[in-house]
């Protein structure tokens, strides 16, 4: 995964010369846990998460001296939320007609300021200190958004699907690690079939730990078909690759019985449209979400 680095500080601030109204980015996962640009907010507390990501982006908009864009993926209820939020704390929702034009250009100006190689460096960070839900919780944050932005389909996109399949693995969530990998190994398969073979290895490595037959059945008949594939084509190229498909062969042909399975998930190299037919659809973006709502903080009142 490639992008290019832009100033920042240390809380992962843009530039004070970035264009105004960047569109910041938040994810509330099932559990609760809150992302807003790549960061784990550390929840205190009962605090709802639209509060905290409210107060998280006023202080990027009296960072700036002017009001932010942000966009919200809240999974606790489906939804898409697009916000604006200004310096003295207040907010209001937006329908998707009056957020920002999503060009190449403003892609791009985002991207920048919150490059995502910094954020999948943080992923492995934490992966590598074995804090396993926060690796799961920031790669989910990093595909869903991408996915949002800028489709399925895109390399950026599918890589950071890959990342979080190999950490839903880590954690042992076997299906669905093999949901998100076969769903890279089936794009990869239409669109860039030469650069399948690794991709569907890696779902393989996880399908090799289910359990449930139904599962094993029904997913390795679609891992046997991507690896006949590349097989005809000619790109079944690596050992490693060939004993995988002859271990697909043969757990199918003795009723998906498990075999045995490879220590560990092949490794991700660190920093390498519509949705997925997996990935649950969000509600359309309205206005007036009242939790997104806030009106201006007062200042304090004097002290005589």
């Amino acid at each position: 995964m490639s992008s290019s680095l832009s100033p920042r500080d240390q809380r992962n601030l843009p530039v004070l010369s970035a264009p105004p109204l960047i569109r910041l980015d938040a994810y509330v996962a099932e559990d609760g846990s809150t992302v807003v640009n790549g960061h784990l907010l550390q929840m205190g507390g009962k605090r709802p998460p639209n509060e905290a990501i409210l107060d998280a982006v006023a202080m990027f908009a009296r960072t700036l001296g002017a009001p932010v864009a942000a966009t919200v993926i809240d999974r606790t209820v489906m939804q898409v939320a697009r916000l604006r939020v200004y310096p003295d704390g207040s907010s209001r929702t937006i329908a998707d007609e009056d957020d920002l034009p999503p060009g190449s250009e403003r892609t791009a100006a985002e991207e920048e300021a919150f490059p995502p190689l910094a954020r999948v460096e943080r992923i492995i960070r934490h992966a590598q200190h074995e804090e396993l839900h926060a690796a799961f919780v920031l790669a989910s944050a990093l595909r869903e958004h991408l996915t949002l932005r800028r489709g399925a389909e895109d390399e950026l996109s599918l890589e950071a699907r890959a990342i979080e399949a190999y950490i839903a693995y880590q954690r042992g969530d076997y299906t669905l690690s093999i949901t998100l990998a076969l769903t890279v190994a089936r794009i990869r398969c239409r669109t860039d079939l030469n650069r399948a073979a690794p991709d569907v290895a890696r779902a393989t490595a996880a399908w090799q730990r289910l359990l449930d037959e139904g599962q094993v059945a029904t997913r390795g008949q679609e891992l046997l078909h991507m690896w006949e594939r590349l097989s005809a084509e000619g790109l079944l190229l690596e050992p490693s690759h060939q004993a995988m498909a002859r271990t697909v062969q043969s757990r199918l042909r003795h009723g998906g019985r498990s075999v045995a399975a490879p220590a560990a998930m092949p490794a991700l190299p660190p920093g390498q449209g519509p949705l997925a037919p997996e990935d649950a659809p969000l509600k359309p973006t309205r206005r007036g979400l009242r939790r997104f709502t806030r009106r201006p903080v007062p200042p304090p009142e004097p002290t005589p």
